[in-house]
């Protein structure tokens, strides 16, 4: 593997013949570069000047993909992550580990790319290191650039034979407006329209599919996860959400809720699928038709 740098911090290079990625070796954990081969694009958001205040310091957001924890409790959930970072490399990827002393929490990613396709897989692991128990869930994020489409795949049919019962559900967040412009509904597709407005804009649900995605310049960015839909969720039951605002769009995902013990782990796995689509027909019905053109359903 090879050395680089995101605006001055060095990083670790991962490549295979489909994918570039890179990751902090001194922040995070954090994968801050995606890029198709022989693209040079960064797939991923870049806030490099963005931050804010915390008792501990200032905290870098950066950009990229990072490791959270719900349900979200500022200041604790975000104290700075510089600094003390394990970092070990494998054949196929690296593993990126890191103590945050003021929760007691140990975080890791262990990124391995695939060696046939444009995929990524990402597993997650938040260890309880501290002396009380806590009850949280591993929460990754990942920082996209506005100009896109989030994709959020709907359930179409009953959930079982009574047809009477209700089958879905849509989280709002005290800013978000129902009346915004960048949301739209649909029986199949709820989008969400990364475009600038004078207000952040957040929208989450339980996804039943196990995938979402986020469309721009001819490149599908498509999670998938396991969703334990039987499971408990924070966030009134949401195991998927997006949030925008006027620099980036979120695509987020969340693994259940779950009590840890002092040495207790939880661990939530990715799946990361890119697709070059090209100059595809955006409208919801032209989406609809991508998402069953490559199999997603």
């Amino acid at each position: 593997m090879t050395r680089a740098d995101f605006h001055g911090e060095e990083t670790l290079v991962l490549e295979s013949e489909h994918l570039r990625l890179e990751v902090l070796t001194g922040a995070g954990p954090r994968i801050v570069r995606l890029e198709l081969a022989g693209s040079g694009e960064n797939l991923l958001g870049d806030v490099a000047d963005v931050g804010w205040d915390t008792p501990w310091g200032e905290y870098h957001l950066r950009g990229g993909h990072r490791l959270w924890y719900a349900p979200e409790n500022p200041p604790l959930t975000f104290p700075p992550d510089e600094g003390d970072l394990l970092v070990t490399e494998s054949a196929h990827g690296v593993c990126l580990e890191r103590l945050e002393p003021q929760s007691g929490l140990r975080k890791s990613m262990e990124i391995e790319l695939a060696s046939s396709a444009a995929a990524v897989t990402v597993m997650h692991r938040i260890r309880n290191v501290g002396k009380e128990a806590v009850e949280l869930a591993p929460w990754p994020i990942t920082i996209l650039p506005l100009g896109g489409i989030a994709i959020l795949p709907q359930q179409k049919g009953p959930l079982g034979e009574n047809e009477y019962l209700p089958n879905r559900t849509l989280v709002l967040w005290p800013y978000s407006s129902i009346a915004d412009s960048r949301l739209e509904l649909g029986d199949e597709l709820v989008l969400v329209r990364a475009e600038l407005a004078p207000t952040p804009f957040k929208i989450g649900y339980l996804n039943r599919t196990g995938w979402a995605a986020y469309l721009r310049a001819g490149v599908l960015f498509c999670k998938r996860i396991d969703p334990l839909v039987e499971s408990a969720h924070v966030d009134m039951g949401s195991n998927i959400e997006v949030y925008c605002d006027d620099r980036v769009l979120e695509l987020e995902t969340q693994a259940p809720l779950s009590r840890l013990e002092p040495g207790a782990e939880s661990e939530h796995e990715e799946r990361w699928q890119l697709h070059r689509v090209g100059d595809v027909d955006t409208s919801a019905e032209g989406l609809a038709a991508l998402v069953n053109e490559l199999g997603l359903v």
